[in-house]
């Protein structure tokens, strides 16, 4: 408690300090709405910037931008359905479905609320838990990681809007992109067609916002003025207690699966964010929903994916390994003031630490303040014709994604999936599950084969250690309880149908 309190004076002793915390919020949630920049460049770009202040200054800085940036990529999801950032490909999912219906006020507020609530959740996770929690993380191997990934793939069957068919479908052509480039073992070429240029693989952003943003475009295009899409109701709503009350399961849920995947090294907040979506399709009582617009379509992966910043900052700090890709460039800036994380690091400079801590926890909460204000100006774009944002958004997305690796294929992939995009929205298959397809898979796939070379090919050996045999064991009963879910629909609507044909 002390040295808490000694962070805690520290902080709010010094107006730059507060300062800072502010700013950080602002330019995480500037950095994280727009397409294919998201909150990795906002950090990156911040880091040369701190070598004039001291190192807790500098993780104040770093800490608030990470915070701000998870929640600043559902605002263009929302509103656009331009995922400003990879975790919040799941937010579109409902989130621009719901805005669509007039509601695009009551979406925000859902994302914003549930992300503080994740996030909040996620800090005091971190502040309590720490070197528990990067403990457990060490426990995970490569079969750890292949149980984990097939709990969140084995619900694609459950979100194929009443066709499980479809549902699967979807999800395997994710799994088999997934499968273009070097194999993880072996090192071998696989599905390139001899272009060199693939053998690093499909990168998941340009597929990311090519099959929302582009194919949006693209389907808005297509109806030209039949279009009824325009969305009038953009003043941000946080929800009422009830509302709250009622998604509160996803949201514990969520926040809980954020946190312990977010603690895992090098998973991150876009894997919670698929899997919260995952289970929170599978346990609902109405899945077929899902994808229409529903409040826990949005709540799940905003909880998620900011409960998961709080959960990735354990093995940075605590082990000195990066949970995610943004903590990975925050290392960096560690580094550069001298910092070496790891074990010691808590004990050797704990008001580095805890500073760390309570300055995300503030970022959280000034979040709530900041959120509404952005997404209010954001909502002031869709007064200007879609004839001009449509180009906007195309430039914006080619922009980003040519920034993250300065490659033109990067942007042929984009344009290629903007199409496949359109494609499953025509023939009515879910996005959501080839998306999930697409970022699970890659785990699967490499985890299941590292783990049985750990093995020796014993596959019982693979499967009897104890946290992958509980979450094998979670899937298997989640997925019947899914098909069963999705057999109780469609006998009911056989009912519903033959009752309505006896009538007439």
């Amino acid at each position: 408690m002390a040295e808490y309190l000694d962070a805690l004076t520290y902080i709010v002793s010094s107006p730059t300090n507060l300062f800072f915390i502010v700013f950080s919020v602002i330019w995480g949630i500037a950095f994280g709405s727009v397409p294919g920049l998201t909150g990795i460049v906002g950090v990156a770009l911040l880091i040369p910037f701190t070598y004039a202040f001291e190192s807790e200054q500098s993780l104040l800085l770093l800490g608030g931008v990470y915070v701000g940036a998870t929640f600043g990529g559902s605002i263009s999801a929302i509103l656009f359905n331009t995922p400003g950032s990879p975790e919040a490909a799941c937010t579109a999912l409902d989130g621009y479905p719901m805005a669509k219906r007039g509601e695009a006020g009551k979406a925000l507020g859902i994302a914003l609320a549930s992300s503080a609530i994740g996030g909040i959740f996620g800090t005091a996770v971190l502040m309590l838990l720490a070197p528990p929690m990067a403990q457990l993380a060490l426990e995970f191997g490569p079969p750890e990681y292949f149980a984990l990934a097939v709990l969140g793939i084995s619900a694609i069957a459950s979100i194929g809007g009443g066709s499980v068919l479809k549902g699967l479908t979807a999800g395997l052509i994710g799994l088999g992109i997934a499968t273009v480039g070097l194999d993880p073992i072996t090192g071998m070429g696989r599905y390139t067609f001899g272009n060199n240029m693939l053998l690093t693989g499909i990168s998941f952003v340009p597929v990311i916002i090519g099959t929302f943003a582009m194919a949006e475009v693209l389907t808005r295009v297509g109806e030209g003025n039949k279009s009824s899409t325009a969305i009038t109701d953009v003043s941000t709503k946080l929800p009422s207690r009830k509302e709250m009350k009622d998604s509160s399961g996803t949201l514990a849920r969520s926040s809980v699966i954020g946190a312990i995947i977010g603690a895992l090294p090098g998973v991150g907040a876009t894997t919670a964010s698929f899997i919260s979506y995952s289970e929170a399709v599978r346990w609902s009582r109405h899945p077929e929903k899902f994808g229409t617009g529903v409040a826990e379509g949005i709540a799940a992966p905003e909880s998620a994916n900011n409960s998961a910043v709080g959960g990735s900052m354990i093995p940075l700090l605590a082990l000195g390994i990066p949970g995610s890709a943004t903590t990975a460039v925050m290392l960096g800036g560690l580094t550069v003031h001298g910092i070496i994380p790891g074990p010691l690091l808590m004990e050797q400079n704990t008001r580095l630490v805890y500073s760390v801590f309570i300055a995300m926890m503030f970022a959280n909460i000034l979040m709530l303040a900041f959120g509404v204000r952005a997404a209010r100006y954001f909502a002031l774009i869709l007064t200007v014709p879609y004839a001009y944002v449509g180009p906007t958004i195309i430039v914006m997305c080619m922009t980003g994604v040519y920034g993250l690796n300065g490659n033109m294929v990067d942007i042929g992939v984009m344009l290629a999936f903007g199409v496949v995009g359109v494609l499953l929205r025509v023939m009515k298959y879910p996005v959501a599950s080839f998306i999930i397809g697409l970022v699970l898979g890659p785990i699967a796939e490499k985890s299941l084969r590292q783990g049985l070379i750990i093995a020796d090919q014993n596959y019982l050996e693979f499967a009897a250690r104890p946290i992958t045999a509980a979450l094998l064991l979670l899937s298997l009963a989640s997925l019947l309880y899914g098909f069963y879910g999705q057999y109780k629909l469609a006998r009911e609507r056989r009912n519903a149908t033959t009752v309505a044909d006896t009538a007439d």
